[in-house]
């Protein structure tokens, strides 16, 4: 049956067919009622508040740090992982944080090399049907269960990128990395890839096709470095970071 009368639950006004049978509380005192809420969206956003709440505690005395993207596939003993062993090791002795996704492969590299010099090794897990969790290296670890939740994190507490060779998914952070600090949204902020042989195509891409076309500017591309030197990427996050206004402090 249709009530014809406002039904306010919250912020959200119901009407006609749209109004409950019963009321928010007694929904949720019923213990005999469907688990069905547990799943819907409205309830679904307080996890996603709690994955923020979660993630801003454990990582907001941190202090500088650098999140470093690759490969979960990379293996183990080769030229890529000791790449990663070593960008780890070195920003630790710079006075950095290592953050990474937590997961195996590159990941794994650059949170070994972390925790072997002494430094925070941080992990941002992510629920995935073929994860096999964070990596023993991680010192500490955050899970997730939405990207978004954990792509903050990454900009948010991280004062340059350093991106080792990788798929998909290190390509969406690497251009979302790009697009932020092009449109302004995060402070700008160093973006290294190391590995010319990997990353070569890609670059000349960008300088030939997509500059030639228009649909970057020259600015754009100038957000990237590409290096095979360890020392050099650490030392462009540094001069980076030294550049940086000292922040602002509220009265």
């Amino acid at each position: 049956m249709e009530r014809d009368y406002d039904y306010h639950t919250g912020p959200v006004t119901l009407r006609g067919s749209r109004v409950p049978a019963s009321t928010t509380d007694q929904r949720l005192l019923d213990s005999h009622g469907s688990t069905d809420w547990l799943h819907t969206d409205p309830w679904r956003v307080m996890r996603i508040q709690s994955e923020f709440v979660e993630g801003f505690g454990a990582l907001a005395e941190l202090g500088p740090a650098v999140s470093v993207f690759g490969s979960a596939r990379t293996r183990e003993g080769s030229a890529f992982y000791e790449l990663g062993r070593q960008v780890g090791r070195r920003l630790v002795e710079a006075g950095y944080a290592v953050i990474t996704g937590g997961g195996p492969g590159a990941m794994e590299a650059a949170n070994r090399g972390a925790a072997e010099a002494g430094g925070a090794s941080v992990g941002l897990g992510i629920e995935l049907p073929f994860e096999q969790g964070l990596n023993p290296y991680v010192n500490l670890g955050v899970n997730f269960r939405y990207f978004f939740a954990r792509k903050t994190m990454f900009v948010k507490y991280a004062q340059g990128f350093i991106v080792l060779p990788g798929g998909f998914g290190t390509l969406d952070e690497l251009f979302e990395a790009m697009t932020l600090v092009q449109t302004q949204k995060v402070t700008s902020f160093p973006i290294v890839l190391i590995g010319s042989s990997y990353w070569g195509g890609l670059f000349d891409w960008l300088t030939g096709t997509v500059l030639e076309a228009g649909t970057v500017s020259r600015k754009d591309i100038d957000l990237l470095h590409v290096t095979d030197d360890v020392e050099e990427a650490v030392r462009l996050v540094i001069e980076a970071d030294e550049q940086l206004p000292a922040p602002q402090r509220p009265e």
